[in-house]
């Protein structure tokens, strides 16, 4: 399938480019009847005996600026994820000149060029007595390079839920949820459950291959707790839906799926991508932005609603609706 066939004209106009106050009123599309609706009113939307999945990850204040040590040129560094052997990969700007070796000094905090540049990321050694505290000190919260506003407050860019910083970019869908959408919820009788999958660089990265398997998702980090996967069985066994709050979510689950649909309590990595004509075991629903053209997240709308998705996507368009990071919603069941 070639990436052309999950692209769309998408117009500066159309990209949010404030964050509206309260969240909720934001716009929400129900796509089973194109119908509009505000955020707060999703509970009307759902069952009662219905689940709803968020993302309870944090972001990280991941955006580090610096000076090499070798020229003092300025190095900007994007803290995406660390890995299993100890090591960091960042996103880097400028990375061309970027080897081996070359050392980058922040506030409290040193990086160690280990490989790299690929794709603008390398693979650094970060050394601080404690390196998720320095990180916190040292850098900033990092917005979409599509939003060019301003936040009075980087909290913004946190959802009500975010508890674990790890992510280099806000669960976007969950943005939208304040303490009256989850009291909503409650009296509709729909209950709530977290999953953990720390945002990396595909939530924002267009695919670069001329053809969609011809792109490697990057390895992200996620985890499913054990009252989650209890709350998913009760939910199935009494005829009830899982409803994910974002495509983060939806991967989270279904990466540790069986064939059954049962969802195991586990944590790791995941490079699920997942395309049309994969099934989906476990989610019923989806919450979700409207996001960038030709990304993994279109795709796996896409694989989610079939074609569907495309008279969504011109509906919004045609109505006004916000789209990226902070801007509008739709409602679709599978």
């Amino acid at each position: 399938m070639r990436v052309e066939e999950f692209t769309y004209a998408l117009p500066d106009s159309s990209i949010a480019q404030e964050a509206l106050e309260p969240r909720h009123d934001s716009r929400l599309l129900d796509t089973r009847d194109m119908s509009d609706h505000r955020f707060l009113e999703l509970p009307s939307l759902l069952r009662p005996g219905d689940l709803v999945v968020v993302n309870e990850t944090r972001v990280r204040a991941a955006r580090l600026t610096g000076t090499r040590r070798d020229t003092g040129g300025s190095v900007e560094l994007l803290v995406l994820s660390g890995r299993p052997d100890g090591l960091w990969e960042a996103l880097a700007r400028p990375a061309r000149r970027l080897r081996s070796g070359i050392v980058i000094e922040f506030e409290g905090l040193t990086a160690t060029v280990v490989d790299g540049p690929a794709e603008g990321i390398v693979v650094v050694d970060l050394e601080a007595p404690d390196v998720e505290s320095a990180i916190a000190a040292a850098g900033e919260v990092p917005l979409p390079p599509y939003f060019k506003g301003t936040l009075q407050d980087s909290s913004r860019y946190q959802t009500m839920f975010a508890r674990r910083a790890g992510s280099a970019a806000a669960p976007t869908a969950g943005l939208h949820f304040t303490p009256e959408v989850v009291k909503g919820l409650d009296e509709a009788g729909v209950a709530t459950a977290t999953v953990d999958l720390h945002v990396g660089i595909d939530t924002f990265r267009p695919i670069t291959s001329a053809e969609i398997e011809g792109h490697r998702m990057h390895s992200e980090w996620c985890a499913v707790p054990e009252t989650t996967t209890t709350a998913i069985r009760e939910a199935r066994g009494s005829g009830c839906r899982v409803v994910a709050i974002g495509t983060t979510v939806v991967r989270a689950l279904e990466s540790f799926a069986d064939e059954d649909g049962t969802v195991r309590a586990a944590q790791g990595q995941t490079e699920l991508f997942l395309k049309p004509g994969d099934r989906f075991r476990v989610v019923d629903c989806l919450v979700t932005n409207f996001h960038v053209p030709g990304s993994t997240l279109v795709v796996l709308v896409a694989a989610f609603m079939g074609l569907r998705w495309r008279e969504a996507y011109r509906v919004a368009m045609e109505r006004g609706y916000r789209f990226l990071s902070f801007g509008d919603a739709m409602y679709a069941e599978r």
